[in-house]
């Protein structure tokens, strides 16, 4: 079986920096308030298949239409940083698709199994057991869904300057995420 604590438990915290959940709280909230209502248990039930599947049949899926990794991360960075501009610049980029519930689009798609963290999978799966990968995503899954699930409470908490201020803050990160996971990857564009 090939169950390795630390492999599980690296493979989790490096998920964790990469899918980076709690910096999308301001994001999350946002959708919340634009669409209403989240429903947590689908989105993270939903990101975790598709990154799960991913471990699996992650390249060959990518081969099979023609894509390659490089590819993949730079449209799923170009979508964080539309994003991240809604964050920044208070604008609606996404304005005229606005869904009845933002658990697939772009909750658990792009936001939690995006580019960078499929781009990861990828890159753990040539390093650790897939039971590993498996398992740390499953961990992280349990967390999103948590975090999820308490948005309300931590708007609440936060009030309605502090998540504006968190949004404007955690928005230019995401903007750095995508520029740094475009620029990694472009270069692998021109060869």
């Amino acid at each position: 079986m090939n169950f390795d604590f630390k492999e599980t438990a690296t493979a989790a915290l490096v998920l964790f920096a990469v899918i980076d959940i709690i910096g999308s709280i301001p994001l999350i909230i946002s959708l919340r308030q634009r669409v209403g209502h989240i429903q947590s248990e689908k989105a993270s039930v939903v990101a975790g298949i598709i990154m799960i599947v991913f471990v699996f049949l992650g390249e060959r899926i990518l081969h099979l239409i023609g894509i390659d990794v490089s590819s993949f991360a730079v449209a799923g960075s170009l979508v964080l940083f539309a994003l991240a501009l809604e964050m920044v610049l208070g604008v609606h980029i996404f304005k005229d698709e606005v869904p009845q519930s933002a658990a697939v689009f772009p909750l658990a798609f792009p936001l939690i199994a995006g580019a960078g963290s499929l781009t990861t999978i990828l890159s753990l799966r040539a390093e650790y057991h897939a039971i590993n990968i498996v398992t740390a995503i499953v961990l992280n899954m349990i967390f999103v869904f948590v975090v999820l699930k308490s948005s309300q409470r931590i708007e609440r908490f936060l009030g309605s300057n502090g998540i504006n201020i968190i949004r404007k803050i955690f928005g230019v990160v995401l903007l750095a995420i995508s520029i740094k996971l475009f620029a990694t990857n472009a270069g692998g564009l021109i060869d």
